[in-house]
Parts: C-alpha cells; sequence; structure tokens
C-alpha cells in the first residue's frame, strides 16, 4: 500500500472509506495517516488493518449518506420551483416580474478536496460562493481580510478538529486539535462585524468545541455531540440561511433539516434569512 490508496479499516468493519495521506514507522509498526473520503477525518491505523479498495468503493453507510444527499438536494430544488419555504411572503401574481438575490457565501476550509466537493454543490445549489483553502492554524490571521475583500453574507470557517487521544475532559480547550483556531477566528470576526444578522458564521468540523465556539460569537458550530460531520454539511446549512427571506428568522430545526448529521453534528441559533427580493425585473436580461 502507498500514499493516495484508497482503504478501508477492517477493524471497524470497513464502515468509512479513507485515502492514505501519510506512511510512518513507531516502534517497529508500519502505521498509516488516513483521510475520510466523505467524512471531516483524519486517524491512524496500523497498516494491516487496512484493505484496499477501488476508488468507487463504497460502504453501506456511505452509500446511505449519498441517498440522503441527493434526496435533499431534489427537496430544495422542488421547494425553489414550488416557491415553498423561501419567498411565502411573495405574490404569485407579481412571480414573473420579480427577481432575487441569495446570501453570498465565503468558504474557507483546511482541506483543499473538501472544499473542492463544497464548492461544487454550492454551485449545484446556485449559491455565490467563494472558497479559500487556508490551514487551520492560519485562518484567525487571514479571514478578516478576506471577508473585507469579498463582503459575504455568510462565513464558513471549516476543516479538520478532532478531541485527542489524550483527552479525558471535553471543557478544556487543549482537549481538541484545532477547536481554538475556529474560536479565535470567530472573536476575530465578531469585533469585525458584532451583529449576528448582518454576517452570519458556521464554524467548527468534526468534534469541534461547539459551546465554545458559540460563545466566541458563531450562529452555528459543531459539534454537540463530538460526532463526525459530513463534509458538506456546511453548504446545506447555508443553503438554507442564503435562500431564506430577510423578513423571516430561520429556526434551528429548520435550519438543520437538510443537514446529514443533524442536531448531533451541528447546532446553533436562531438566526435571520438573506434572501433579498427585487422588483421589477430588468427586461433586458
Amino acid at each position: 500500500m502507498g500514499i493516495g490508496d484508497i482503504v478501508v479499516r477492517k477493524s471497524y468493519g470497513k464502515d468509512v472509506t479513507f485515502k492514505i495521506i501519510d506512511i510512518s514507522e513507531k516502534n517497529g509498526v508500519m502505521l498509516c495517516t488516513l483521510k475520510g473520503i466523505n467524512l471531516r477525518l483524519i486517524a491512524d491505523s496500523p497498516i494491516e488493518d487496512l484493505e484496499k479498495v477501488n476508488e468507487n468503493k463504497l460502504s453501506d453507510k456511505e452509500k446511505n449518506l449519498n441517498r440522503k444527499i441527493n434526496q435533499n438536494i431534489k427537496k430544495i430544488v422542488l421547494n425553489r420551483l414550488d416557491n415553498k419555504g423561501y419567498r411565502e411572503y411573495r405574490q404569485k401574481s407579481e412571480a414573473n416580474l420579480s427577481f432575487g438575490r441569495p446570501g453570498r457565501v465565503l468558504h474557507i476550509d483546511g482541506d483543499k478536496n473538501y472544499l473542492t466537493q463544497c464548492m461544487n454543490l454550492y454551485k449545484q445549489l446556485s449559491i455565490e460562493a467563494f472558497g479559500n483553502i487556508i490551514k487551520e492554524e492560519e485562518q484567525p490571521l487571514k479571514v478578516v481580510e478576506l471577508v473585507e475583500q469579498i463582503r459575504p453574507d455568510i462565513v464558513v470557517l471549516t476543516g479538520h478538529d478532532a478531541i485527542l487521544k489524550s483527552a479525558n475532559n471535553y471543557a478544556d480547550i487543549n482537549s481538541y486539535k484545532n477547536s481554538k483556531y475556529f474560536i479565535e477566528s470567530v472573536q476575530n470576526l465578531r469585533k469585525y462585524e458584532p451583529d449576528y444578522d448582518d454576517l452570519v458564521i458556521f464554524a467548527g468540523a468534526c468534534q469541534s468545541y461547539y459551546e465554545a465556539i458559540l460563545n466566541a460569537g458563531a450562529n452555528f458550530a459543531s459539534s454537540p455531540n463530538r460526532v463526525l460531520i459530513h463534509c458538506l454539511d456546511p453548504v446545506f446549512l447555508c443553503e438554507k440561511i442564503s435562500y431564506t427571506s430577510v423578513e423571516r428568522t430561520v429556526s434551528i430545526k429548520e435550519a438543520l433539516e437538510n443537514t446529514i448529521t443533524g442536531t448531533k453534528g451541528i447546532g446553533g441559533l436562531q438566526t435571520r434569512g438573506k434572501y433579498r427580493e427585487g422588483y421589477p425585473k430588468s427586461s433586458y436580461f
């Protein structure tokens, strides 16, 4: 086996598909560092516990996740066509003369592959999104400058995180790999824009220190139950905020209804939508 190979872990029932991103030796044991293909997960495994699989091979768990993603995309598109849930206030008689501007997203991710998947889904869902690959530890230094340049309505700060193996206190910031960087990034953004409705912030990754990220000023964060989140969860959350009218406040249940991991993976606060209706539509475009 080599770096770049697609594998599953036999001792975990082959439940998650990984890519090998590093191989090292420790006390005579060959260890592989693995990155989840769909779940924001970094893990170590002895090489003898791994089984190489085809790149398109997915576990039953991952097939179910993909099925849910496709169902959610279909539901979102149908809701927009039916004018339900997003623009209830608009009169149907004026529909042909109206136009709208969904919320704009700045998505900062510590992982290139996950960002690519997210950007593809933003495009599929007709959301104007700007993606930047920035390591978690560098995000606090760069996020405000990017917000000043792009002027987004919604900011996503994500990448990789984890509870350290040696951790025994979930209320200790030192128990988490990267949560401190997400917290610092949110704090810097709130110094720049303190209003929760003017700038909507999602921050966190797998097993992140949920309570501390919210206390720093995020509208939404991961992970209430310290679970792994799907790489596309932030996109589905942004879609709901982006396409909900500024006249409405989105309930937590409504904001999370299309996410893959739901309330175990993401939680947050009531937040006003970012969709702005325009009238009349130009006859030239």
